[in-house]
């Protein structure tokens, strides 16, 4: 909680100027924030309530209070939970309630175990009301359709009556309901699809049937008749009369098609002239994939009375949302987005359309891991950082329960902040809050909502980065791939003459498979050769495989701010801290003693054309100091998964030679084998940069880099850092490929405190003088 204020408003307004203008706050507003924070004012509770929502598994804010008119208001939300990413699992576990609260606000601490046993009881009182007399209900039906009539069209519901293949065959309904016209058995237990086909063929009228797994599917066409029952001219209480005469379609307003494996739309039916009235059309769910793209917008265009339309994107309207208003440009919602919104935005995906991520657990699960996992769906960040701490790793926070209910919206009619308040005006007196103000009109029952990624627009991954808290249909991002792919394969390159020799096999001479990243369906499905292997996040996540990546800022060192994970949530969401190279994690590396290593090389370069390099004799092992452990808990634990303690933890420094030794006899292998596949590696990196980047080749292209290298478990060598960024030798501080980084000006303190050994080369006892030789 704030202490009181020793400042006046003026006062505020001026040491807070900054943070008032990051936060976005109105101006109107600065008075009323000065007043709440100086008099320690939580007065959500008089204007809001919390709802449960998903089934109990999200939480939701509505406003309680009659209504909250645009920028009338602002409220202080607390922060729950604060704290460095490197902390939490330590604060879960030893702060005293911090766990149980955190698992109530993520909806994470009920017992699997007692939601199973309410499901069970459920189930069983669902079973006995299902044994009602199947006979009895169609005798009743049989009753209803005496009385409308001999010509009159009978719709029969038969869902959920536990009736099997063998009842469905005795009950004869096709005697008994000769004008049958729409027949539900869905959640019965009819398991023969023949059975099913042979009693439904029955039926000369039958024009709607729902199954589970519907067996007569491929074999159905919509009719008229499937476009008024959509549209609401038929249904339960009005299914029409016989011999048929179909209803004018012309009244059809609203029509949702969605899910109903739709593969065209027919012209004769589905048309402007038989529904002129249209304004509403819901096609999600159909692959419709009889029509092209463009006859597909020339069709739906043909409407002019539409105005609001729902379809899947990526989709068979393709794969922006941009693009889509801009073929229909009479649209006023897509997908229930204001289409001039998402044109300002320049939006592709449309989230307010997709499902969202829910945590998942098992009762065998603690309250900590549960949180652990679920707590990037509710995570906010800000960074603390002055001259001297300038590369500050991030702070991440909870906001409290009434903060935690915001859910996302595209047009959201709340904005959420964070806030530092410092009551006398200093940075040390600082104390954390985010403020809460509604940017539109509120009335009493409206749920409130926030935008997940405020300012954020397609330039900078929108679509992509909302994958983070809602299921984003992979179809985009395998369009997204496929662009990419393209427009690097449009680049072209030749290498430095006899760089490197020529190939004649792309496959590795021990026999290992080749590894193939990609996301495109076709490859997936066509490429089987045992030469090849596939790999990407979805496909490991399916198979249940080793799915660990690490992250790193890419203009930061010492490991600052770089965290292990297998949570996608976490992966798009750590990018908020910063930009981040993602790498897949070595899970399996080369140990020694049971703990991580690698080995920090020191290259010189004193040309680029031709490519002229030199490696020093004398590397240095960086071991850590927790043996290597790949359980969930550990991810957290710097000195289990990092090896640089000059900075961080204790060091445990160990001469070249004697782990050289060491290791040869740990392993059974020749480490002089291993140090000439590092050699080797090293030079590619450097050629690469130079094919890849003719204008590196200045005479001025001279500098020390760091290379570290790790060994994997069949003691393959791997450049730690993976970088899509290209930058030049002499401009910046790092020297990428566009699969490696290395650093620039490296820390050369071993080499100035420390005599050692050389292992390669001329060997001799090197005394701090880098002493090196040509690669």
């Amino acid at each position: 909680m704030a202490s009181a204020a020793t400042i006046d408003f003026e006062g505020f307004a001026k040491s807070h100027a900054f943070l008032l203008a990051s936060a976005g706050i109105p101006p109107s507003l600065h008075r009323r924030l000065f007043e709440k924070l100086s008099s320690e004012t939580f007065d959500g509770g008089h204007f809001f309530s919390i709802e449960p929502c998903e089934g109990g598994r999200q939480r939701r804010l509505v406003l309680s209070s009659e209504s909250l008119p645009k920028e009338s208001d602002v409220f202080l939300v607390d922060h729950a939970w604060t704290f460095r990413l490197s902390a939490a699992p330590k604060q879960l576990k030893e702060v005293p309630g911090l766990a149980q609260r955190m698992a109530a606000l993520m909806c994470v601490d009920l017992d699997t175990n007692s939601l199973s046993e309410e499901a069970e009881t459920e189930g069983e009182q669902n079973e006995e009301m299902s044994k009602r007399n199947v006979v009895e209900i169609v005798e009743t039906q049989i009753q209803k359709a005496r009385e409308r009539g001999c010509n009159a069209a009978v719709w029969l519901e038969l869902d959920e009556l536990d009736i099997d293949d063998s009842m469905l065959c005795s009950l004869d309904l096709s005697t008994k309901f000769p004008n049958l016209v729409a027949l539900n058995l869905w959640g019965n237990k009819l398991q023969n699809v023949e059975t099913v086909l042979q009693e439904v063929r029955k039926f000369k009228n039958l024009r709607a049937i729902w199954l589970n797994e519907n067996p007569v599917l491929r074999n159905c066409n919509y009719t008229e008749w499937a476009l008024g029952f959509c549209g609401g001219v038929y249904g339960i209480d009005n299914p029409g009369l016989l011999p048929y005469e179909y209803h004018s379609l012309e009244g059809i307003t609203t029509l949702d098609l969605s899910d109903r494996c739709i593969h065209g739309l027919s012209t004769k039916t589905f048309s402007p002239s038989k529904m002129p009235s249209l304004s509403y059309l819901n096609v999600r769910g159909n692959p419709l994939d009889h029509c092209s793209v463009d006859d597909l917008l020339k069709l739906i265009g043909g409407f002019s009375s539409l105005k609001a339309l729902e379809v899947d994107i990526p989709g068979p309207l393709g794969n922006s949302a941009v693009k889509i208003l801009e073929s229909l440009p009479g649209l006023s919602l897509l997908n229930g987005v204001r289409s001039l919104k998402i044109l300002e935005c320049e939006k592709h995906v449309i989230d307010s359309s997709l499902q969202p991520r829910l945590p998942k657990w098992t009762s065998a699960e603690s309250l900590a891991d549960r949180v652990i996992n679920a707590m990037w769906l509710y995570l906010m960040t800000y960074r603390l950082a002055d001259e001297e701490k300038i590369d500050e790793t991030s702070v991440w926070y909870v906001m409290d329960e009434l903060g935690s209910a915001l859910r996302h919206s595209d047009e959201p009619n709340f904005r959420v902040a964070p806030f530092l308040f410092m009551p006398d005006g200093k940075l040390e007196s600082a104390i954390s809050f985010s403020v809460l103000w509604p940017i539109q009109n509120v009335h009493k029952g409206d749920e409130c909502t926030r935008d997940y990624l405020i300012g954020i627009g397609e330039d900078k991954q929108r679509s992509a980065r909302l994958t983070a808290w809602f299921h984003t249909p992979q179809n985009y991002f395998i369009m997204e791939y496929k662009m990419h792919y393209e427009k690097l394969h449009s680049r072209s390159f030749s290498l430095p003459d006899a760089t490197v020799p020529i190939t004649q096999s792309i496959l590795p001479s021990d026999g290992r498979a080749l590894r193939v990243y990609t996301d495109i369906p076709h490859v997936e499905e066509f490429l089987t050769r045992p030469e090849f292997v596939l790999r990407d996040y979805y496909l490991r996540e399916r198979e249940g495989l080793d799915n660990l990546w690490i992250l790193k800022p890419w203009n930061m060192a010492r490991t600052i701010d770089t965290t292990v994970t297998g949570d996608l949530s976490a992966i798009i969401r750590l990018m908020e801290t910063g930009p981040k190279i993602c790498q897949k994690y070595i899970e399996h590396p080369a140990l020694f003693r049971g703990k991580k290593f690698d080995l920090r090389y020191i290259v010189l370069v004193r040309s680029m054309d031709p490519v002229e390099i030199f490696l020093a004799d004398v590397y240095w092992v960086r071991l850590a100091n927790n043996a290597y452990s790949l359980e969930k808990s550990s991810f957290f634990e710097y000195e289990t998964h990092f090896t640089v303690m000059n900075y961080v933890g204790r060091l445990n420094h160990m001469n070249t030679p004697e782990f050289v030794m060491e290791f040869e006899r740990e392993h059974q292998v020749n480490w002089l084998d291993i140090h000439q596949r590092i050699r080797e590696m090293i030079r590619s990196v450097f050629y690469s940069a130079a094919a890849v980047h003719p204008e590196m080749h200045s005479s001025k292209s001279r500098a020390i880099y760091g290379v570290d290298v790790m060994l994997d478990c069949f003691y393959k060598p791997k450049i730690l850092e993976v970088s899509v960024q290209v930058l030049a030798f002499w401009v910046v501080p790092d020297v990428k490929t566009d699969n490696e980084e290395v650093t620039y000006c490296p820390d050369c303190t071993r080499a100035c405190k420390y005599d050692t050994e050389a292992v390669v080369g001329n060997r001799g006892v090197i005394k701090g003088t880098g002493k090196g030789r040509s690669c």
